[in-house]
C-alpha cells in the first residue's frame, strides 16, 4: 500500500510526463482500436492536471506533452512510408514521429493555455472542450491543413453515434465527446452531489442526443439497390514493387486480368484505385489501347494516374484521374487539389534546395488541379472524384454549387503496411459520407476498398492487403439532404463559441 501511495506520489509530481502517458493512453481510442473508455479517464485527468497549472506556461506545457504523446501515436503511420525505400530515407522514421508530436502537439496546447483564462473548474470544462474544437477546425486548413485523426471519430466504433456528424459534422462530434468524457473530473474536483447531478446528467444528455437522433435517423435509411453496377479492383500490389520499373507491365496485367473476369458486360464502372495505371495512357496509345480489354461494352473504367501538363518550358506531374470507354476515348478527368506536404511537393519550396524532393518517386513538385467537379456519363448518375488524402477534409470534398449524386474516392495505403492508417482512412471516408449525405465508393490498389451508402454503413469491403474483385450495385438511395451538407461547419463553430460564452458568462462563479 505504501508503494503504491509512493508511485501515486511521483506520478502526479511529475505532471508532464504524466500528461504524455494521458496522450498515448488516448490514441488507443482511435480506429482500430476503439478502446473509447479509456477517454474518461485521460481527458478527466489532463483537466484535473490542468487546473493545478500556476501559471499560463504550465497551462501550455501540460497540453502541450498530452497532444505531443496522442498525435505522436495515433500518427506513428505515416513514418511506414518512408521505411518503403529504408536504406534511403529510414533514418527519418524517428524524425518523422517526433516531427508529428512536436508540430500537433501545438494544437492541444494552445487550447490548455487558453483555458488558463477561466478561474471557475465548470467554466474549464466548458472551454477546454470548445477550443480544443476550435483548434481542430484550424488543422483543417493551416499550412495547407491536415484534418486527420478529428476526436470525433472515436465513436466510429457504432454507426448510430456517427449519425450527428449529419448536423454538427465531425468537428461538432469532437466537441460532444471532450464533453462527456472530460465531465467526470468535475466530480472529483468539487466532490459534491452537484457535481455529481451535472456530471452525469451531462454523460446522459448528450449520449441520450446522439443516440436518439442517430436512431431516428436511420430508420430512413433503406437498403434497394440500383440498376448502377460496380466492380472495385483490388490488387494489393506492395508498394515496393508498385514503381518498381521490372515490374510495371506485370502490375498493368494484373489489373486488367482481374477486371475483365467474368461478369464484366454487366458492370457499369470498374474503378481502380490511386495512381493504379503506372503509363501516361494520353501520351501512350500503346496502353490506351490495351486498356479496353479491362472495360466493358457499355461501361467505363476509372482509373487513378499521373498525368503531365508542359508549363514554363517543362512537363509537371499531376495525381489525376481519368474516366475512359471501351473505344478508349478519355471522356473526363480530375486532378488532385489537395496535395500531401512533403508527400507530393515541398511547402515553402524557396527555403529548400532543389534536390529535395518529395517521397513519392518524382523529380519535382506535382501541380494541384483547378477545384472538384460534378461528372455525368450518359443517362448515370452524376458523381465527383477525390484522391486519397483529399477525403479527410471536411465540407471540401465536393463542388458545393454543382453537387454531385455521389463520390470516388481513389487511393493507396500501401504505403503505410500493416497500421492504423488504412484504417482511419476509412473511417474518415465514413464520416465524409455522412455529413454530405453522399454514397461513397473508396477503391484502394491495397488498403481497404469499401461501398458506403449515405449513412456512412459499408455496403461492401475488401480486407487489408487481400487481392480481389468485388461487384456491387449501387444503393438506390444514392444521396440524402443533409444539414451538415448546405451549410458546413457554422453550427459545430457556433456551438463551440457558445461553450466559450457560457464559460465567460460564470467564469468567477463554481470556483
Amino acid at each position: 500500500m505504501r508503494l503504491f501511495s509512493a508511485t501515486l506520489d511521483w506520478l502526479l509530481s511529475q505532471k508532464k510526463t504524466l500528461c504524455l502517458a494521458l496522450g498515448i493512453m488516448s490514441a488507443s481510442a482511435l480506429p482500430p482500436f476503439y478502446a473509447f473508455p479509456i477517454l474518461f479517464l485521460t481527458f478527466s485527468s489532463l483537466l484535473l492536471i490542468l487546473n493545478t497549472a500556476k501559471d499560463k506556461k504550465q497551462s501550455f506545457a501540460y497540453g502541450y506533452w498530452f497532444g505531443f504523446g496522442y498525435f505522436a501515436c495515433n500518427l506513428s503511420w505515416i513514418g511506414n512510408a518512408v521505411l518503403i525505400d529504408a536504406a534511403k530515407l529510414g533514418w527519418l522514421f524517428p524524425i518523422i514521429i517526433l516531427a508529428a508530436g512536436g508540430f500537433f502537439g501545438l494544437f492541444t496546447a494552445l487550447p490548455a493555455l487558453l483555458s488558463n483564462l477561466f478561474k471557475s473548474f465548470y467554466s474549464r470544462w466548458l472551454a477546454f472542450a470548445a477550443w480544443w474544437s476550435l483548434f481542430e477546425w484550424i488543422r483543417s486548413f493551416i499550412f495547407t491543413g491536415f484534418p486527420w485523426n478529428l476526436l470525433g471519430s472515436v465513436l466510429s466504433f457504432n454507426l448510430t453515434l456517427l449519425q450527428a456528424a449529419s448536423i454538427i459534422g465531425t468537428y461538432g462530434l469532437s466537441l460532444a465527446v471532450l464533453l462527456i468524457c472530460s465531465a467526470p473530473a468535475l466530480i472529483f474536483y468539487y466532490r459534491n452531489k452537484k457535481s455529481i447531478i451535472i456530471s452525469l446528467g451531462s454523460i446522459l444528455l448528450i449520449f441520450g442526443i446522439l443516440i436518439g437522433y442517430g436512431t431516428y435517423h436511420l430508420s430512413s435509411m433503406k437498403d434497394t439497390p440500383s440498376d448502377t453496377k460496380i466492380r472495385l479492383v483490388q490488387p494489393a500490389i506492395p508498394q515496393k514493387m508498385k514503381w518498381n520499373r521490372q515490374k510495371l507491365e506485370q502490375n498493368f496485367e494484373q489489373y486488367i486480368n482481374m477486371s475483365k473476369q467474368d461478369g464484366l458486360e454487366d458492370i457499369d464502372f470498374v474503378i481502380w484505385g490511386e495512381t493504379a495505371t503506372p503509363f501516361a495512357l494520353d501520351f501512350e496509345p500503346q496502353y490506351l489501347n490495351k486498356i479496353t480489354q479491362a472495360i466493358p461494352s457499355n461501361g467505363y473504367l476509372i482509373t487513378g494516374l499521373v498525368r503531365y501538363e508542359f508549363q514554363e518550358g517543362d512537363f509537371h506531374p499531376l495525381n489525376s484521374s481519368f474516366i475512359i470507354d471501351k473505344s478508349g476515348k478519355i471522356r473526363n478527368y480530375y486532378d488532385k487539389i489537395h496535395l500531401v506536404p512533403f508527400g507530393e511537393y515541398i511547402p515553402f519550396r524557396r527555403y529548400f534546395p532543389e534536390w529535395i524532393t518529395p517521397i513519392t518517386n518524382t523529380i519535382t513538385d506535382f501541380l494541384a488541379g483547378d477545384g472538384h467537379k460534378s461528372i455525368k456519363m450518359d443517362k448515370q448518375p452524376s458523381f465527383g472524384i477525390s484522391i486519397c488524402y483529399e477525403i479527410i477534409f471536411p465540407h471540401q470534398i465536393i463542388n458545393p454549387k454543382d453537387k454531385p449524386d455521389w463520390l470516388i474516392n481513389l487511393t493507396n495505403d500501401g504505403w503505410y503496411g500493416i497500421s492504423q492508417g488504412p484504417y482511419q482512412h476509412l473511417v474518415t471516408t465514413q464520416l465524409r459520407a455522412i455529413e454530405e449525405g453522399r454514397s461513397i465508393v473508396r477503391a484502394a490498389n491495397t488498403g481497404i476498398s469499401a461501398v458506403i451508402n449515405p449513412y456512412g454503413k459499408i455496403l461492401a469491403k475488401i480486407d487489408l492487403n487481400k487481392t480481389d474483385i468485388r461487384d456491387i450495385n449501387l444503393p438506390q438511395q444514392i444521396s440524402i439532404d443533409t444539414i451538415y451538407g448546405k451549410i458546413g461547419n457554422y453550427i459545430p463553430l457556433i456551438l463551440c463559441l457558445l461553450n466559450i460564452l457560457i464559460a465567460f458568462a460564470i467564469k468567477n462563479k463554481h470556483s
